[in-house]
């Protein structure tokens, strides 16, 4: 879970976060959080006995399960996303000998693969749309037999939160993304207002942390959030716009969301 309140609630509630199994008492219960985990991650908590509750978000799962059907099939993958990332981490623990990271459109027109003839592409789930898809395009140029993934990567969330930035940028004259500082889809958000028009735009995680001379020279402030934010934390940027004088709020709706995920299975079986 990449948002701070998240986390410093869930702390508060007894939640203790670490980076490896070997930090989990032998025996206790570990969640795996929504990034995903590679197999030697959930080999590792079966040889401590450890009780998992698997709360991978279904859309990188999907990652997960791409990754080792083409390995399977004999593809080199070039896979979209950002080093040291949990995600990515874990998607490449599927297939390591497979799996090829292209972090940035810079590196697609350096990266060198052992078989251009059977190659596909998959991607970080909260990644830029725009920037991901101009990697894609440079790989293509130079690989022209890369397929496509048989469906889009990027987290439904993420993409409709971009266009609607894409969609408010040119008429605000700040944009304010509430978000996390290791939220990639967050850190995002800010670029691509920055790239579709917002003469300014900043990410907080907090109310608190907005400068009021952030405000010199604004009549319009677009607000928007990562896909992980809690709703409060955006309401609390909304009123303390109010305070400010920004009290007239126009809803800008590019997508509606009804997608519902189920609760880990772990979780329904002790329901």
């Amino acid at each position: 879970m990449h948002n701070r309140h998240v986390v410093e609630t869930l702390s508060e509630r007894g939640a203790v976060f670490v980076d490896d199994t070997d930090e989990v008492p032998e025996g206790a219960r570990v969640v795996f959080s929504a990034h995903g985990v590679s197999p030697a991650v959930h080999t590792e908590a079966a040889k401590r006995s450890l009780s998992t509750i698997d709360a991978t978000c279904p859309l990188v799962t999907k990652v997960h399960k791409e990754a080792i059907r083409f390995a399977w099939d004999g593809f080199r993958i070039l896979l979209v996303g950002h080093a040291g990332h949990e995600e990515v981490e874990g998607t490449m623990g599927e297939a390591p000998e497979h799996i090829t990271l292209v972090q940035s459109p810079e590196e697609a027109r350096t990266i060198e693969v052992p078989d251009a003839e059977k190659l596909v592409w998959i991607s970080q789930t909260t990644l830029s749309v725009d920037e991901t898809m101009e990697t894609v395009e440079i790989l293509r140029e130079r690989f022209p037999h890369l397929q496509n993934p048989p469906s889009d990567d990027i987290c439904y969330a993420t993409q409709n939160r971009q266009v609607a930035v894409k969609k408010i940028g040119p008429d605000a004259d700040l944009v304010i993304v509430v978000g996390s500082a290791n939220s990639s889809n967050s850190v995002r958000l800010v670029e691509v207002a920055l790239e579709h028009g917002a003469k300014a735009a900043y990410r907080v995680d907090f109310a608190r942390e907005i400068d009021e001379t952030w405000f010199h020279d604004v009549a319009t402030v677009g607000v928007t959030s990562g896909a992980s934010v809690p709703e409060n934390l955006v309401q609390d940027v909304l009123q303390l716009l109010a305070d400010y004088g920004f009290d007239t709020v126009e809803e800008v709706v590019t997508a509606e969301e009804d997608l519902i995920f189920s609760l880990p299975k772990e979780l329904r079986k002790l329901g």
